[in-house]
């Protein structure tokens, strides 16, 4: 162990026996328990008596101030054994411990019938370790990595021996294994600063007798095989490997961590990356006779970015590499680009002893620096005289990089134009390095280019709490969240709302909240004396040509999250290149964000700005033929993807013409890729095209993704959308386009057992369907019925409305839909004894499919084949049919489909008396959820109950009856008597065993 050497005072200092002017000082008392439990007062050692008090004092220590009652602190010191007279002998020993603290006695506080220590957090040396380590990892975070080693080692030398040595109970036997794990946790880290900062020999020996002491701590052989190979013992390093591994097979079966092997690997290799950074701290520094300190002061509410920051500061860093580094940070106006490249650059500066240069570029200005004008005030900042300094931004370049030569200096350019500005002011100079921020991503050789973010929630709350003051927010953290929500995470439209809050003290929080709430007004709201979040954005604006700011106003219009390239391209009305050429130009600007390769958003506050600029530059017309051109687009795509899904389905004659012939997909996992990458825009799509000319395509769109909603995908986001579809057509008067929505409504209360909503929404599409003549609800409103009667055992009903609808797809000529009804007369036919009926339907209905091609729509009589052999006792052709169902369903996404399979087989093998199996698929059951919502759920709540019941597991067994009985009461449902039935019988001795009831 780390044992320090020197004398100890309890406060990671050096002690008054090295200062002996100090000697015999009172002063606060320090306490110890990194080694044996021990108290001090200045040099004086005091005597707090037996072991047993000891361990009295390391309990309260270590719970850090709470309150630990008797009972606790008897089970610490005695365990299951305490001596008759524990609570006495407790009261004695924190008696004595007062005593010898003297007038510091009141540290040990009697309250709520326990103790208490009160005292600093730095009173004890765990409590100094800990804030080392803290400082430590700041220190490694800005990059200072000698600092951080030198932080840790101190933390280390605070123990002296084995940590509560000497302590007796079992509450020090569980602290000292935690401490020595923490102890072991911070060589570790020092060790691999060690190796970091370029010390590998030193570490062999310390590290060879740490993985003697710890053979099973892979993360210390990891650092010994580092070590080695930095050192040229490639053998030594990959024996170890085998070493390792080999120990770890024998003794715990289980083979090396990934991280491990993968060094293993990269030794065989030889990666370079492996090999020790550069040691540059003896190089040569020639002295300057300047030494320019131009940063502008970095302000003192930096929030966030911690890890950017250290990984910048890192970067730039001159003993990373013998080259200059150059880091470039690009993002949209007001987020935080200069805040964070002026922090970054005073917590580099360290590394820069021979200065520091600032400009301000105006790149986002009508006149942006010249070059060669910057370059003379670098040059005169340097030291060369005005005299010496040549015209031209060539010759200034030349002699600029010269006076560079062998100094260490930062150069931050701010706010630069394009790179043509950035080059010539580049130092070039080994030990320099440049920081750039533009609003365009710069393309400069052997950069580190960062596109800045906005802040994260947490980061921005924090943010305006420290600006408007944490008092003022108080507990009003939902408003706040809403303030920063609605600045869109943007620093400086969050520095502007809390400025404004600042400066009315009538305001609260919540008041503010409100104002930014209306997307309106809200770019209004967000101005400030001179602040404006909307300067920034027409500073970017004002710069784009006439083919850019069109392309910007219109991406701005629709209200989906994002967009994709070929959809931009029909709504700009342009071919893909030439829309990517000019969206990309967007993103260059900052304008726009490249979330993936083809994808794009906005910001949203950027958002507001290019809908207001759409409004106020593009007239009315071309903005709603935009809006048609996408709507378009996503219609015709979404109907291919329908088509491919469901071959032969008549859905796809009767929904609206579209003059885009939408995307085509090679397969049927990139058709469903594309429509669930889109789910979030195409919803918001349909409801923005409510109410005007382009209603019935919205609608129609919603009828060919009901893939999505039959997945689970965004069930609740689907069932919006088809709610305000039928209220859009109803205020309206489009009979066509409600009857459609209510089948849509109808398709989504069937999903979360809304049966008898369902069942209203499809009689309303039926009757819609007669007087608009349309074949669509016309047919599927009946199934729909169909389904929701089955499901409330109301066999007659459900019999006549499949038989309607199978006579409206055959009128239709709609061969998938004919073989749909069959599979669901089916479920009549073996729910009322008819099996072999029912089998010769679904034989019907598998081979109707197979002929069309349709491979999901016959996974669901696959599913409906194995439900009815499930009925009839033939569990191995039930088992087969449902997993070939099951396979269809998880590779088309039907989450919920897959899960309606699971707890069908569970059921399965429940009956075969495999309960093991049963559960297995139970679970997975729960996981995805079912067709049927509630009702399903707790269904497959009794399944797994029973599966677990038969293991000898009753006590779960009856928290998952309880569960289920609970949503079957809530839901009026049958099956609340037999799920009673179970846990009345755990009271007997008999072990349960039914089936559970299925719908």
């Amino acid at each position: 162990m780390a044992g320090g050497g020197r004398p100890w005072d309890g406060a990671g200092r050096e002690s008054d026996a090295q200062h002996p002017g100090r000697a015999g000082q009172a002063g606060p008392l320090r306490f110890g328990v990194l080694g044996p439990v021990r108290v001090c007062r200045g040099d004086e050692l005091l005597d707090v008596g037996s072991p047993q008090r000891r361990a009295l004092l390391a309990a309260l220590l270590l719970r850090r101030g709470r309150t630990v009652t008797a009972p606790e602190l008897i089970d610490d010191l005695w365990g299951a054994q305490p001596p008759d007279a524990a609570v006495a002998a407790l009261r004695n020993h924190a008696s004595r411990l007062r005593k010898a603290f003297g007038p510091d006695a009141d540290a040990l506080a009697s309250e709520s019938g326990g103790y208490a220590m009160r005292i600093a957090a730095d009173a004890v040396d765990l409590g100094q370790a800990e804030e080392l380590r803290t400082l430590a990892d700041r220190a490694s975070a800005a990059g200072d990595q000698l600092g951080a080693r030198e932080l840790l080692q101190r933390a280390l030398d605070l123990w002296d021996g084995e940590t509560l040595a000497g302590v007796p109970g079992p509450y020090a036997d569980s602290q000292r294994n935690r401490l020595e794990e923490w102890r072991v946790g911070l060589l570790e880290s020092r060790l691999e600063l060690d190796l970091t900062t370029g010390h590998p020999a030193d570490c062999i020996a310390e590290l060879t007798a740490l993985t003697v002491a710890h053979p099973l701590r892979e993360r210390l052989r990891e650092l010994l095989m580092l070590a080695l190979y930095r050192c040229g013992r490639q053998a030594e390093a990959l024996a170890v490997y085998a070493d390792t591994r080999r120990l770890l097979a024998d003794e715990l079966g289980v083979d090396p961590r990934a991280e491990l092997s993968a060094l293993q690997q990269r030794i065989l290799r030889g990666d370079p990356e492996l090999n020790p950074p550069a040691d540059r701290q003896g190089a040569a520094r020639r002295e300057v006779a300047v030494r320019p300190a131009q940063l502008p002061a970095a302000v003192a509410d930096f929030t966030g970015r911690t890890r950017l920051a250290a990984e910048l500061v890192n970067h730039l860093a001159p003993d990373q590499g013998p080259t200059m580094a150059v880091a470039a940070v690009a993002g949209i106006g007001g987020v935080g680009k200069t805040t964070l490249a002026v922090h970054v650059a005073h917590a580099a500066r360290h590394h820069f002893p021979d200065g520091q240069l600032y400009v301000d570029l105006q790149g986002a200005g009508p006149g942006p620096a010249e070059p060669e004008v910057v370059l003379g005030a670098f040059l005169r900042a340097l030291g060369v005289p005005y005299e010496a300094i040549p015209p031209g931004v060539q010759e200034r370049a030349a002699l600029y990089r010269s006076t560079l030569a062998g100094r260490r200096v930062l150069t931050l350019l701010d706010n630069a134009r394009d790179a043509g500005q950035v080059r010539p002011l580049l130092p070039g100079a080994e030990g320099c390095a440049a920081l750039v921020t533009s609003r365009a991503h710069l393309a400069l050789d052997g950069a580190l280019v960062v596109d800045l973010d906005v802040t994260t929630p947490a980061e921005s709350h924090t943010l305006f709490a420290r600006i408007v003051g944490p008092e003022r927010v108080g507990d009003d953290h939902q408003a706040a969240s809403a303030v920063v929500a609605a600045c869109g995470y943007l620093p400086l439209a969050i520095r502007i709302a809390a400025s404004r809050l600042a400066t009315r003290r009538r305001w609260s929080v919540a008041t503010l909240a409100t104002k930014l709430a209306d997307e309106r007004s809200r770019l209004d709201e967000l101005r400030v004396g001179d602040l404006a979040v909307t300067a920034c954005f027409e500073v970017g604006y004002a710069q784009l040509d006439a083919a850019q700011a069109r392309a910007f106003c219109l991406l701005g219009l629709p209200h989906t999250p994002d967009i994709s390239l070929p959809a931009a391209a029909a709504l700009l009305d342009l071919p893909d290149q030439e829309a990517e050429g000019i969206i990309e130009s967007l993103v260059d600007a900052s304008l726009l964000e490249a979330t993936t390769p083809d994808r794009y958003r906005f910001h949203d506050l950027v958002r507001l700005y290019a809908r207001a600029r759409a409004e106020a530059d593009q007239p009315v017309e071309h903005r709603e033929a935009a809006l048609s051109r996408l709507l378009d687009f996503y219609l015709a795509t979404a109907r291919g993807v329908y088509a491919r899904s469901r071959p032969g389905d008549r859905v796809v004659d009767h929904v609206a013409a579209t003059r885009h012939e939408g995307l085509a997909f090679a397969t049927q996992e990139a058709a469903s890729d594309w429509l669930f990458a889109e789910a979030e825009g195409l919803l918001a799509l349909v409801h923005q095209s409510l109410g005007g000319a382009r209603q019935r395509q919205a609608v129609d769109l919603l009828t060919v993704s009901k893939d999505l909603v039959e997945s689970g995908a965004v069930t609740s986001a689907f069932l919006r959308a088809a709610l305000a579809c039928r209220d859009a057509a109803r205020t309206t008067g489009d009979a066509r386009a409600e009857g459609r929505a209510c089948l849509l409504l109808s398709l989504s209360y069937q999903l979360v057992n809304r049966l008898d909503d369902a069942d209203e929404a499809s009689r309303q599409a039926l009757a819609l369907a007669i007087s608009a003549n349309d074949p669509i609800p016309r047919c599927e409103a009946h199934t729909d019925r169909g389904i929701v009667a089955v499901y409330q055992h109301r066999y007659d009903d459900a019999e006549r409305h499949f038989q309607a609808a199978l006579a409206a797809f055959r009128a239709d000529d709609n061969l998938p839909g004919v073989a749909n009804s069959l599979s669901n007369m089916s479920r009549v036919y073996a729910a009322t004894g008819r099996a072999e009926e029912a089998l010769a339907l679904l034989d019907e209905s598998i081979a109707l499919h197979e002929r069309s091609g349709g491979v999901l729509r016959v996974a669901n009589s696959w599913y409906a084949m194995g439900i009815a052999l499930t009925q009839i006792g033939r569990h191995e052709e039930a088992t087969g049919y449902l997993n070939r169902a099951m396979e269809c369903f998880h590779s088309h996404r039907q989450r919920l489909w897959e899960g309606s399979t699971h707890a069908r087989l569970a059921e399965v093998r429940l009956a075969q008396q495999q309960p093991a199996e049963a559960i297995h698929h139970a679970e997975r059951a729960l996981e995805l959820r079912c067709i049927g919502g509630e009702r399903r759920w707790a269904t497959t709540l009794t399944t797994l109950g029973l599966a677990l019941a038969e293991l000898g597991q009753t006590d779960r067994a009856r928290v998952c009856w309880s569960a289920a009985l609970a949503v079957h009461e809530r839901l009026d449902s049958p099956e609340q008597r037999d799920v009673r039935r179970l846990l009345d019988s755990l009271a007997r001795p008999a072990a349960p065993h039914a089936t559970p009831v299925s719908s």
